[in-house]
Parts: C-alpha cells; structure tokens; sequence
C-alpha cells in the first residue's frame, strides 16, 4: 500500500504531508511531517503540483492560501477541527462589534473565512512574539482561550478572550498529570499551551508539538510525559530512539485527525478526490493575515 502511494505520488508529481498528529503509518509515507504551518510553508517552496494533505480542514485551506498555484487534496474532506468550528466569520463580526475597534489575533487552527477577517495569525510557538509585535494595547486573540490565556501570562497586553478550546487538550485534568507523574517519577512532562492554564503550571517545558521534538531531541533527559494529541509520540520516538515518550493521558486522542487512511490517499490520489478551494477573495485577505505572521520570523 505504501508503495502504491509512492508510485501514485511521483505519477501526479505530488508530495504528501502529515501533521504530527496522523497516524504512525501515515507519518512514514509522507514527504513531510510537522505542525500545519510548518508544513504549507514548506510545501509552497517545493515544484509539486499537488499536495496530499493529511490533517484536517483547515490545513488544507493553509495550503490553498500559501500555494494558490497547486491542487490541494484532503483525502478526508469531512476531517474537522471541533476549535476551528467554535468561530464562523458571522460570530467574529459580530464579537467585534460589540468591542471597541482593536486587532485581531487568530490562531492558525481556524477556517480561511475567519483569517480573512484577522489583522495577524499565529502559532502555539510564536503567540507570545505576535501578541507583543501588534502596535495596540488591546487586543481580541481566537479562537483558543487556553492559548490567549497562556499569551496574556507572558505579556502586557489586554487580551480579549474567544471562548473556544480544543476539546482534547482543554480535558486534561492536574489529577492526569499527577498520576502520569506517579507512575513515570523521573520524566519530564512537556505540555502544549492549548492545555487549561492549572495544567501548565505543572509542566516543567511549555512547547508547540515541534517545539516538543526540538526540545526532546536536545535535553539530556532520558524519558519525558507528552501532554498533547497522542500521534506526536511516534514522531518523537522516531526522532529519539534511544529516548522514552509516554502519553500524559490515553484520552488525548483526536478522532478527526485519525480519520485518513492509506486507502484513503489511493482514493484521493487515483481519482483527484478531496481538492479543498478557497474563493479567492478570501484567499487573498487570508494570505495578508498569515503573511504579517511569517514576517515575525
């Protein structure tokens, strides 16, 4: 099956990418992995006319947005991000309304509609440098509360809070860590800034899920309790073999993006199957918001 891929991949001329999140099998035929971001940047510097997208749908749309010249296939178009849902463009504009005018900061974990409407994006690793770069005090930061929380911790900044979380992360309890500390005495237990903030304050490192692989790949420490989506251990395992990664928590597991499958991406690739688009005019006001964000680097 893997092989297939490969073969269907260099006859499209495309390249595969897989979110840390995806599945073991999936991570091992992709061209890519990593965070979302990450992975549409690098795609749009590549001269593949396809990009086999293995996350969900907003990523897909990422891509659409930085690589307008390139067919992007979900080969799940029904994968979902349950926090890209909790904010439609409509309820933005509406939120906005009833604030004074300020900046909008959007994490990259939503729709292209509603980073349409944003003055800058941002990532789990950069929200700190993006809420500190904005010329203006205040600020409504969406659609992740846990992040802004995080961010409004380690800045001066008002940070006006969209009520939205990852489902997921936003679960995991201190009693969680606790026993997974009880259990694994001498690990380090890294966490994802979308965890509840009682949550990070029991985290010895606070790291985006590269963040994490950089992170384990330098320490001298030995074991270390993942505190995000249970698909990144693989590839900390594979960047690490000689170090041990346990998750804090079994329920920290997304159902949507374990959704595709290797026969899914046969599909997609064999019929053109999944193509995600975006309207240009989204497009465009999108790419504004995700560029001033890459120009931070």
């Amino acid at each position: 099956m893997k092989q297939k891929i490969r073969d269907l991949l260099k006859s499209r001329n495309a390249i595969l990418l897989a979110h840390n999140y995806q599945p073991g099998e999936i991570q091992d035929v992709a061209d890519m992995t990593g965070d979302s971001l990450e992975l549409s940047i690098k795609a749009s510097k590549t001269d593949a006319d396809v990009i086999v997208f293995c996350g969900v749908h907003f990523m897909a749309e990422t891509a659409v947005i930085l690589c307008p010249d390139k067919t992007v296939l979900l080969p799940r178009t029904d994968a979902g991000c349950p926090m890209a849902d909790m904010i439609t463009a409509e309820s933005l504009k509406k939120r906005l309304s009833e604030l004074p005018e300020m900046p909008v900061v959007t994490y990259v974990n939503s729709s292209a509609a509603v980073k349409a409407l944003s003055t800058i994006c941002c990532t789990s690793a950069n929200v700190v440098k993006v809420a500190n770069s904005i010329d203006h005090h205040e600020m409504l930061m969406t659609p992740d509360r846990n992040l802004a929380l995080y961010a409004a911790e380690r800045t001066d900044k008002t940070i006006h809070i969209w009520d939205g979380c990852c489902p997921y992360h936003n679960a995991l309890k201190p009693e969680d860590v606790t026993a997974a500390r009880n259990v694994y005495p001498d690990a380090v237990f890294m966490a994802h800034p979308e965890c509840p903030p009682d949550v990070l304050a029991m985290a010895d490192v606070i790291h985006s899920t590269s963040g994490m692989i950089k992170f384990a790949s330098e320490s001298k420490a030995e074991s270390f309790i993942v505190g995000t989506e249970t698909g990144l251990l693989h590839g900390l395992s594979k960047a690490n073999p000689g170090k041990r990664f346990y998750p804090v928590s079994t329920s920290l597991e997304c159902a949507e993006m374990k959704k595709i499958t290797l026969n899914d991406i046969v599909r997609s690739l064999e019929h053109m199957e999944g193509k995600v688009t975006v309207p240009e005019d989204i497009r465009r006001a999108a790419l504004s918001s995700v560029e001033r964000m890459i120009q931070l680097a």
